[in-house]
């Protein structure tokens, strides 16, 4: 799925904060995001999978951190 693809996918299923993390890698806003494993950024595996392909194309390095360290 290219950047444009996902893109159209958070805005079709109403993600805005997604879709935010997106624009803000774009803009060079984000450098790093910390997530659960367990829990990903988005409940749809596909689409979270993709974003996540996007936020690193981006440069975002992504930080996995166990759920006790929340």
């Amino acid at each position: 799925m290219t950047k444009d693809e996902v893109k159209s996918k958070l805005k079709e299923k109403q993600l805005q904060e997604a879709l935010e993390l997106v624009e803000d890698a774009e803009k060079g806003h984000l450098d790093e995001l910390e997530l659960v494993r367990s829990l990903g950024l988005l409940a749809d595996e596909e689409l979270n999978r993709e974003t996540l392909a996007v936020l690193e194309n981006e440069g975002v390095t992504i930080i996995y951190v166990e759920e006790d360290d929340e």
